[in-house]
C-alpha cells in the first residue's frame, strides 16, 4: 500500500475520518470486501457500511447506546433512505439532545465516488482488469445499438423522403448517447464515460 506522505496534495475524505475515529481496522477491511475475488462487495455498499461505522463511533463517544439494528436503522433515517419526515426529524433530535451534532455528521458521510478514490488512489487496490473489461462488453453492446439506430432512422428518413412525405436534402445521422450523472452534475459521452471508468463523484 502507497501511504499518503509519497503523494501530493491532500489525504482522500475517507482516511481522514478513519484517522479521526480511530478505525484503522477499516481500511484492510473495506479493500478485502471489494476485491475478493468470488463475493466482491459493491462501492455502494462500502460506502453505506462505512457510514453506518462512523456513525456507530459518533454514538459510542457521545454515550448512545444502540444496537446493531439500531444503528443500521438510524442510519438509514439520518441519510433520508428510509422513513417519513417525521421519523427523521424524532432521529435528528433525539441525537442532538444527546450532543452529537447531526449537521456535521451527515457532512462526513461519503459517497461510494469517496470510496473509489480511497482504495485505488490512496492504497492502490485495483480491479482494473476485471472492470475494463466489463465496460468494454458495454460498449461493444451500446455501440451496436447505437450503429442499429442510425441505420434505422437513415432507413426511414430515406422511405419519408422517396414518398415526398419529407422534404431533405443531402444529409448524415448522427446518434449519440450522453450520460448525466446527477450526484456530481457532470454530463459525458457514454464512451468516454466508460473509457475513464468513473465520473467526477471520486472527488468529492
Amino acid at each position: 500500500m502507497t501511504t499518503s506522505s509519497e503523494r501530493p496534495g491532500p489525504d482522500p475524505k475517507v482516511l481522514r475520518l478513519i484517522r479521526k475515529y480511530g478505525l484503522e481496522d477499516v481500511g484492510d477491511e473495506l479493500e478485502a470486501r471489494w476485491t475478493h475475488p468470488e463475493n466482491r462487495t459493491s462501492l455502494r455498499e462500502l460506502a453505506d457500511s462505512f457510514n453506518e461505522r462512523l456513525l456507530r463511533a459518533v454514538l459510542v463517544d457521545a454515550d448512545v447506546e444502540t444496537l446493531t439494528d439500531d444503528v443500521s436503522r438510524l442510519y438509514a433515517l439520518l441519510s433520508g433512505t428510509d422513513g417519513s419526515r417525521g421519523e427523521q426529524t424524532v432521529a435528528t433530535r433525539r441525537l442532538e439532545r444527546a450532543g452529537v451534532d447531526v449537521e456535521t455528521l451527515t457532512d462526513e458521510f461519503v459517497s461510494y465516488g469517496a470510496i473509489r478514490s480511497y482504495l485505488t488512489g490512496y492504497r492502490d487496490a485495483s480491479l482494473r482488469d476485471t472492470d475494463r473489461d466489463a465496460r468494454e462488453t458495454v460498449r461493444g453492446t451500446i455501440e451496436g445499438l447505437r450503429q442499429r439506430t442510425v441505420a434505422v432512422t437513415e432507413s426511414k428518413l430515406a422511405r419519408l423522403r422517396d414518398t415526398d412525405h419529407l422534404q431533405l436534402g443531402t444529409h448524415r445521422v448522427h446518434a449519440d448517447v450522453q450520460v448525466l450523472c446527477e450526484e456530481c452534475g457532470r454530463q459525458y459521452d457514454v464512451a468516454t464515460l466508460l473509457e475513464r471508468g468513473a465520473c467526477d463523484c471520486g472527488n468529492r
